[in-house]
């Protein structure tokens, strides 16, 4: 693929939606230049995703490379029947990539400025909690301590067993179910992101057993129709309403 002289990859005029679809279409069909072409028109999509990785002690090529993967994976998966913006997809799958990548391999660096905003952020939460009966949002964090919401999540995940791995996600008929849980699993995707969790608890119980159904235990929305006793056309439109839900959360 061409690279400018940054080393990043050139990237031109964006697609407009319907180009995508097609694009996404025909590579869906096994045109891989269309694939190319994808991937070349969204690199500064994979940037935006791995500027958020930039302290963890990888290159940020390698870093690019591994969300390209995710990229592919999206433009592979993407269910053109959703009236769905195609990066409102992507970027889930993306840092899910790119997670994964980091915490399988096991040697995560942690910058002391890191350290102790963990250490400032722990005390805190631990008073918000006291005061409220509950966990701090990221957001109300960053406001009370005039820290960037990214640096938080960055900084809850340096720590090895954040707190706040251990709330439940969602109840899967009656069991609660815990980030913890999720990042266990074998392929676990983008779940195990905080962020992302951020948008997660504010869906409600059914929106939140569909995406983990689709999203993590890929399952189809038959499959998901038959589990919730709707139709798959109830799924697929429910589905789509979720991920522009979450899009919209995610960009806020």
């Amino acid at each position: 693929m061409p690279m400018s002289g940054n080393g990043k990859l050139k990237d031109e005029q964006p697609l407009k939606n319907e180009q995508v679809r097609e694009l996404i279409e025909l590579s869906q069909a096994g045109d891989e230049a269309a694939r190319d072409k994808l991937v070349k028109k969204n690199t500064r999509l994979v940037w935006s995703v791995v500027q958020r990785f930039l302290n963890r002690g990888y290159e940020q090529e390698d870093l690019f490379q591994i969300g390209c993967i995710g990229l592919i994976k999206s433009i592979d998966k993407f269910d053109l029947s959703y009236d769905v913006k195609f990066s409102t997809y992507a970027v889930p799958m993306i840092i899910g990539e790119i997670q994964r990548f980091i915490r399988d391999d096991g040697s995560i660096k942690v910058s002391r400025s890191l350290k102790e905003s963990n250490h400032k952020i722990r005390g805190y939460m631990e008073e918000f909690s006291k005061e409220h009966g509950r966990a701090p949002s990221i957001s109300e964090i960053s406001e009370a301590l005039n820290i960037p919401s990214e640096d938080i999540i960055m900084a809850l995940e340096a720590n090895q067993n954040p707190h706040s791995i251990h709330e439940t996600v969602f109840e899967n008929e009656g069991d609660p179910i815990t980030l913890m849980d999720q990042i266990a699993e074998k392929d676990s995707s983008w779940f195990d992101h905080i962020a992302l969790k951020e948008a997660i608890r504010q869906l409600d119980s059914r929106e939140r057993l569909i995406i983990y159904l689709r999203y993590f235990k890929d399952h189809t929305q038959s499959e998901v129709a038959k589990r919730l006793n709707i139709s798959q056309v109830q799924v697929s439109r429910l589905e789509k309403n979720i991920l522009e839900q979450m899009g919209h959360l995610l960009n806020q």
